[in-house]
């Protein structure tokens, strides 16, 4: 019976031309020599879209599709069904009426998940149909798959087999017994799911901490940091090792910091990781910069700015030559802007060159210098070396002090276009800081043409966000004006957003195009405030806090954020 429902199935997606007959063919064989779920063959393969198969589904077995996303489930329910049948079949339950148990699956042809359910918990079962990236992140959010996983080859390291090396004493390690170790299957397999959960997670750094008792293991998903695991303190050296292997650092040097890099390839995406080590008391910590390449292909209209800050943007990236820009604290998304308006600029035609410490990522057809200050190759030298080879655009990594600032501004003003970050609060202080430098004045008006302050915003998850009523008395406490079709959401917490309420963020700016007015305010040494409230009053300038409100007019993201990221104006 299965087997022709199967069959028509196949028929309705050939009909549909969702799929050729060949495809379908070639799908059928592979399942026939692996085994496995065909509808998971198709969409593994890409032949099909998950939904669309999902939507078949539902229309010629008469499921109910549900999206389980927007779905809170008891622990009760979860306990019901035990993790291994959910993950061997793919399914989660989600209720119970009597002696019925309504359970949400990738595929409700499988009779034998059907009878092993039944036998097992004694209920009648009425499937319903879900996706099965929405099952598995669900697998992971109530069971919590990655700590069990991770637990299971902590106990396949046997307490005898790997000796506690005495931390914070590296001339009593044994590195070559130490480097065997580290290559054993459960280190490796270790490392291997810290580190592919945490690109499942979405996380931008993994933090490997040595405690007094443990090692914990946490990731910063939006922002905001989340423990993830601890593993014993026996396990420590030889992940430590394995870690600093796969970035190519000297595994006999426990007392200095280091840093490395290394790749890998997840689901056709290649991913580069950071990797820099400090010494502490008890051991080493290491953190893993994770760089997605495909970040850095992603356009400035899908960084989030709002219509007006993205149109001065373009305007200001369109200029020919002067000083362009961003500012903003550590993890703001400094760089990642920077790289989205290197790929505007990257034509045959024009000659690109960066100088950054340390380089995040590679850019094809553009030509990237790491500092290296041990041995003389600093921004400045970079810069001077740069100046000779006639380069259109050029972008220094951060302006840190007066002599890398003196021959950025004088690069900008012979005909480059130079882009650089500072670290102020806001962008008029940007002007402030470069005179501070000792940069004369009269320099500065000449060659800065456009600065923007940044910051990174929590986006309200899509699938679980609901309308709150936000009282008057607050609204203009924090300075939000009433505006027209404003409404106001929070996330309430699902599968998707592991019960934040938040999935992803997006970048707000406050942006400061330099005319004559403020040249003027630049050489009579204006404090930055006055050129701030002259920006607000009589060139509209949007504060980075005016930016966090009009996000949350829009519904994008909540009173909590803004209040976290902007400042009282």
């Amino acid at each position: 019976m299965a087997q022709s429902i199967r069959d028509k199935l196949a028929e309705v997606l050939v009909n549909k031309g969702s799929i050729s007959r060949e495809k379908l063919d070639e799908a059928i064989k592979t399942q026939k020599e692996k085994g496995g779920s065909l509808s998971k063959i198709l969409v593994q393969k890409g032949l099909v879209n998950e939904n669309e198969l999902l939507s078949i589904f539902s229309q010629e077995l008469n499921i109910t599709p549900i999206n389980l996303a927007k779905y809170k489930i008891d622990k009760e329910i979860i306990s019901l069904v035990p993790v291994k049948i959910a993950r061997l079949y793919h399914l989660i339950p989600v209720s119970k009426i009597g002696n019925r148990m309504t359970v949400a699956m990738s595929d409700p042809l499988d009779i034998f998940a059907l009878d092993d359910l039944k036998i097992l918990t004694k209920y009648e079962i009425d499937p319903v149909i879900a996706t099965d990236k929405d099952i598995i992140a669900s697998i992971a959010a109530y069971y919590g798959e990655e700590t069990l996983s991770i637990d299971k080859i902590v106990k396949d390291v046997k307490d005898d087999e790997l000796e506690l090396l005495q931390t914070g004493d590296a001339e009593r390690f044994d590195v070559s017994t130490l480097a065997i170790e580290s290559q054993k299957a459960p280190i490796l397999k270790m490392v291997d799911v810290i580190i592919s959960e945490a690109l499942k997670r979405r996380a931008s750094d993994i933090h490997v901490e040595p405690m007094e008792t443990d090692l914990r293991i946490r990731y910063r998903i939006d922002g905001a940091l989340t423990e993830f695991s601890h593993l014993p303190k026996s396990n420590q050296n030889a992940v430590l090792t394995r870690i600093k292997i796969m970035s190519d650092m000297d595994i006999t040097e426990w007392r200095l910091p280091q840093d490395g890099r290394f790749k890998v390839r997840m689901e056709e995406r290649e991913i580069d990781f950071r990797v820099s080590t400090l010494p502490l008391v008890h051991g080493e910590k290491v953190v893993l910069r994770v760089l997605d390449k495909s970040s850095i292909k992603v356009s400035p209209e899908k960084l989030g700015f709002l219509p007006k800050t993205l149109e001065e943007l373009r305007e200001a990236i369109s200029r020919p030559y002067g000083m362009f820009l961003v500012t903003g604290p550590t993890g703001s998304g400094k760089s990642t802007t920077l790289y989205s308006i290197l790929n505007i600029l990257n034509t045959p035609e024009k000659n690109i060159v960066t100088i950054e410490d340390p380089i995040e990522y590679e850019l094809m057809g553009i030509t990237q210098v790491q500092v290296k200050p041990e041995i003389g190759l600093t921004f400045a030298g970079g810069l001077r070396a740069f100046l000779r080879q006639a380069p259109d655009i050029v972008m220094v990594g951060e302006i840190r002090d007066f002599e890398t600032a003196d021959i950025a501004i004088k690069a900008s003003l012979t005909g480059q276009l130079l882009l650089s970050t500072l670290h102020t609060n806001d962008a008029p202080s940007a002007i402030t800081r470069l005179i501070d430098m000792g940069v004369e004045p009269f320099l500065v008006a000449s060659s800065v043409v456009f600065i923007c302050a940044q910051r990174l915003m929590k986006r309200v998850c899509a699938n679980c966000k609901e309308k709150i009523v936000i009282p008057k008395e607050i609204l203009d406490k924090i300075g939000y004006k009433e505006k027209e079709k404003a409404a106001f959401f929070k996330g309430k917490g699902c599968a998707k957003c592991n019960n934040t309420g938040y999935y992803g963020r997006f970048a707000i700016l406050e942006n400061l195009t330099v005319d004559d007015k403020i040249k003027e305010m630049i050489l009579d040494r204006v404090q930055s405030d006055k050129i701030k409230e002259y920006c607000v009053k009589e060139k509209g300038m949007l504060t980075l806090r005016a930016a966090a409100l009009e996000n949350l007019a829009l519904g994008h993201t909540t009173i909590e954020e803004v209040l976290r990221v902007t400042s009282e104006e």
